[in-house]
């Protein structure tokens, strides 16, 4: 009888995982230190920068000295955002965010990454007028109704534009900058995302035969390993767990 992977495997697992989640949430408070004021209060992206990463069990230590490198304070290397837009399999429009300190390598590996999967690297603006750029609060409804109606409420009552229903879950939206405002009035109102952010959203989502959706998983996993990788954005209809 075969065995399963062993504890200190999967104990091992676990903390390479957790490594990469932090490595991404260290880059992104340091960025958005520099882009703004070293004072959460005072910078809105930083102050969600440390949310994720209180959520992610980060300690008060590791943000503060990501804060103190992204003003300066340590030195540091020099972090860029750079954005690339590209085609995934099927011709599925992709947004890559990335923080690098070396957009040489980073470029290299995301166009290696699309090429392998079957798609192509494109020129600034040539998939982004597809998404908009909105806060997105998304609850998990399974089809109640009742729940739907009161995040409908509280959502509009809070300022939010609309509410999308679809595949078992409720998505609020609104604009990025009523964003915070509308994520404290529904968690006020007892309601909690299970994901919230300010996010490039597709106006329109397609559907893919089932072989495709399988190349676009891969390569949105292969895409996450990259250190560089921040956020990955798709128009691609897929299963809801396979989003999550």
């Amino acid at each position: 009888m075969g065995r399963g992977p062993s504890i200190e495997g999967r104990k091992n697992a676990e903390d390479a995982k957790r490594a990469k989640v932090f490595t991404k949430l260290i880059r992104e408070i340091t960025v958005a230190t520099r882009a703004g004021v070293a004072d959460p209060a005072g910078n809105p992206r930083l102050r969600s920068a440390v949310d994720k990463a209180l959520s992610a069990n980060m300690t008060r230590d590791t943000i503060d000295r990501a804060i103190k490198r992204g003003s300066g304070a340590e030195g540091g290397a020099d972090m860029h955002e750079l954005r690339y837009e590209g085609y995934g399999p099927a011709g599925i429009a992709l947004i890559i965010d990335c923080v690098t300190d070396n957009p040489v390598r980073t470029v290299a590996d995301v166009r290696h990454g699309l090429t392998k999967h079957g798609g192509n690297l494109g020129t600034s603006g040539s998939v982004a007028f597809q998404f908009s750029r909105c806060g997105e609060l998304v609850f998990a409804t399974a089809g109640d109704a009742a729940l739907e109606e009161k995040i409908l409420e509280a959502a509009l009552e809070a300022g939010a534009d609309d509410v999308v229903n679809e595949a078992g879950e409720s998505s609020v939206l609104c604009t990025p900058e009523s964003f915070e405002a509308v994520q404290r009035a529904l968690v006020a109102a007892g309601l909690h995302p299970s994901r919230a952010d300010v996010v490039m959203r597709p106006a329109n989502r397609v559907t893919i035969p089932a072989e495709a959706q399988e190349t676009l998983l891969d390569l949105i996993d292969w895409l996450e390993e990259l250190d560089d990788v921040h956020e990955i954005y798709h128009n691609a209809v897929l299963p809801l767990e396979a989003a999550e």
